[in-house]
């Protein structure tokens, strides 16, 4: 599988990294199914957080004799350092490792989220203080909703974080200022060497209250072709590293053979995609 180069951790990293969300209640069996599918196919970076269900518990227990294999990247969800600091150790704990190598701040979607993050005793300086302690060697932030470029700008203005992780898909270009920003995000990662990883990449709607079919709270597309377009749209935007796959397992051989057969996507042939997505349910309103 191809790899690129994580911005400024210089990690090579696969460019389907391994989203463990579809891990939200799964067997342990079907997880360790999934986990060596990823393995034999070159993915070398892991995606967790203590707010996918079951996954630190299903990741752990198969991680142990593959860690030195595997970019791990871990998240929080709390705002305030103390907080921040003890559900570190516990998925430190659960995840049966020493050192993450990617921490960050989780679904940082909005300015007051940011704040919260940012305040005296916010979860930032428990950030910090885990890096200096080496319970990691990295730092990022992650968020998703039409707001986060503008938030991750604006982070980025007041913390040198390594990595970002938002959503790109072509639904989302069709909107104008979702677009503007994100550009103005993206050509801000390159120039500061920060790594980008890109989620929902091959979402295409809201569920719109029809039935779901997928563990994953927005519609994937689930034809390989279409997953092809999605997974090239996403790989062809400047400074990206790679995808989280999406959040059910189902999917993850689709994507995975997507990426095998990747080039990059022509401008005129990404704004024809971008045109074609104008009926579809919004995933983020």
């Amino acid at each position: 599988m191809q790899t690129r180069r994580l911005g400024r951790t210089e990690n090579q990293s696969s460019v389907v990294i391994f989203g463990s969300a579809a891990f939200w209640e799964i067997g342990q069996d079907e997880a360790n199914a999934a986990l060596e599918l990823a393995l034999e196919s070159g993915i070398n970076h892991i995606d967790v957080a203590p707010q996918y269900g079951q996954a630190e518990e299903r990741v752990g227990a198969w991680l142990a004799p593959h860690r030195d294999e595997f970019f791990l990247g871990c998240k929080t969800l709390e705002r305030e350092r103390g907080a921040a600091w003890d559900e570190l150790h516990v998925s430190l704990k659960k995840l049966n490792t020493e050192q993450f190598d990617l921490y960050q701040l989780h679904a940082v979607t909005s300015m007051d989220e940011l704040n919260k993050a940012f305040a005296s005793g916010g979860a930032i300086e428990a950030l910090q203080q885990a890096r200096d302690a080496g319970l990691t060697k990295y730092l990022g932030i992650t968020g998703h909703g039409l707001d986060v470029p503008n938030v991750f700008i604006e982070a980025l203005e007041r913390f040198d974080f390594d990595t970002v992780m938002f959503p790109i898909y072509p639904a989302l270009y069709a909107n104008a200022d979702y677009r503007q920003q994100t550009e103005r995000l993206l050509e801000m990662c390159v120039a500061r060497d920060v790594g980008v990883m890109i989620i929902k990449a091959v979402a295409k709607q809201g569920w719109g209250g029809r039935e779901k079919v997928y563990n994953t709270w927005y519609e994937p597309y689930d034809m390989q072709d279409r997953i092809n377009q999605s997974v090239r749209f996403a790989l062809s935007q400047p400074g990206v590293t790679g995808i989280p796959s999406a959040g059910d397992t189902r999917i993850l051989p689709m994507v995975i053979n997507a990426v095998e057969q990747f080039t990059p996507m022509p401008a005129d042939e990404q704004e024809a995609l971008i045109a074609d997505t104008g009926d579809l349910i919004p995933v983020f309103e």
